[in-house]
């Protein structure tokens, strides 16, 4: 009797823990169901429809003045005067500096002196051949051509040319309408022949002088609009179009491109810009970037079906800051409702909401 009395006790203990865990348990599932309750997510959608799409590049490159030029004195001498000076505008033909004129001068009298000379030498041997020089015209081209040879008088027509010429050179005159640049001489010093006395700067006819890669290429064509921005002038931007676009792939697969850009007071030539070239392209599938999430790194949207959100696996094609072009594969289709918020937990057939 006392053993089976032995063997009851624990048994009975073991029941009433087992009874106990089983409450537990209960408890414990009840809890979690109303802590953790079923919600159906609330989305925003909007329909699929065809439209203009605004595509965009974006690019780093420099500012360039379509015309400038660099002004060099073609003889040496002390520089006289000098007009202007940097950041001063100048006006086409207008007088930025010259050379002292004497020995310049006096060059160009000795060279009219001597050609002077050879006409009346040249004279004396047409005379001598049975012609004048009034009627040169009538003399035969090669005894023409040998009268001057032995009159001197070519050789002294091209020293009184360069003479001449050197004369007008030693006045600097402005190329065009612009902005002189890099001008260091100064008065009464030597002027050098192989270094620019300055630069005249167009700013009215700027360039942005950027590359795109080479897969992009097929992207742009002359005429696109672009907007310039430069890094140093916060807020600031200017609108232009794509005018050259250089036919060589470089090393590095890149591409020059310029585009003609509106002069601006604040723009200067290699300034650092940001290009952003932008191209309208009618009839594309457009969805803004929201409404594309990544399930197992493939793209995917959700649509909008009886409540419920559907899962369709779509291919992007061109993207800009807020947007992307679908290629037309016929998993979606004009009219259909994509979900563009409260997209980023969602599972195939998931309940879902729609909100305003």
């Amino acid at each position: 009797m006392m053993n089976y009395k032995l063997l009851t006790i624990p048994l009975m203990l073991l029941c009433a823990a087992c009874g106990k865990e089983k409450k537990a348990s209960e408890l414990n599932e009840t809890s979690v169901e109303t802590v953790l309750p079923s919600e159906t997510n609330e989305v925003t959608a909007i329909p699929l429809v065809r439209s203009e799409f605004h595509h965009e590049l974006i690019s780093n490159g420099k500012i360039e003045a379509r015309n400038q030029a660099k002004l060099y004195f073609e003889s040496a001498g002390a520089i006289a005067r000098i007009y202007v000076k940097n950041g001063e505008s100048v006006r086409k033909g207008q007088k930025l500096a010259e050379l002292e004129p004497f020995r310049l001068k006096n060059q160009l009298d000795i060279a009219t002196d001597a050609l002077e000379k050879a006409k009346l030498e040249l004279q004396d041997v047409l005379i001598g051949q049975g012609y004048m020089l009034a009627d040169s015209a009538r003399v035969p081209a090669d005894i023409l051509k040998l009268a001057k040879v032995q009159s001197g008088y070519e050789q002294a027509l091209a020293s009184y040319e360069l003479a001449e010429y050197e004369w007008k050179r030693s006045v600097l005159t402005a190329p065009f309408d612009g902005i002189v640049a890099n001008l260091t001489a100064k008065a009464y010093n030597q002027a050098s022949t192989s270094e620019a006395f300055c630069t005249i700067i167009d700013n009215s006819q700027l360039e942005a002088s950027f590359t795109i890669l080479e897969n992009e290429l097929p992207l742009i064509r002359i005429g696109d609009r672009v907007e310039v921005q430069p890094f140093a002038v916060s807020g600031l931007k200017a609108t232009g179009s794509i005018s050259e676009i250089n036919p060589l792939v470089d090393e590095n697969g890149m591409v020059q491109v310029k585009a003609l850009v509106g002069g601006s007071d604040k723009l200067f030539e290699g300034m650092n810009v940001q290009v952003s070239i932008q191209r309208s392209l009618p009839d594309q599938l457009v969805v803004p970037k929201e409404a594309i999430v990544l399930r197992s790194g493939k793209q995917v949207l959700f649509t909008l079906k009886d409540s419920k959100a559907m899962w369709v696996y779509v291919h992007t094609g061109l993207e800009n800051a807020t947007s992307y072009t679908l290629v037309d594969d016929g998993e979606v289709k004009v009219g259909d409702s994509i979900i563009t918020s409260g997209n980023i937990n969602l599972a195939h057939e998931s309940p879902v909401k729609l909100i305003e």
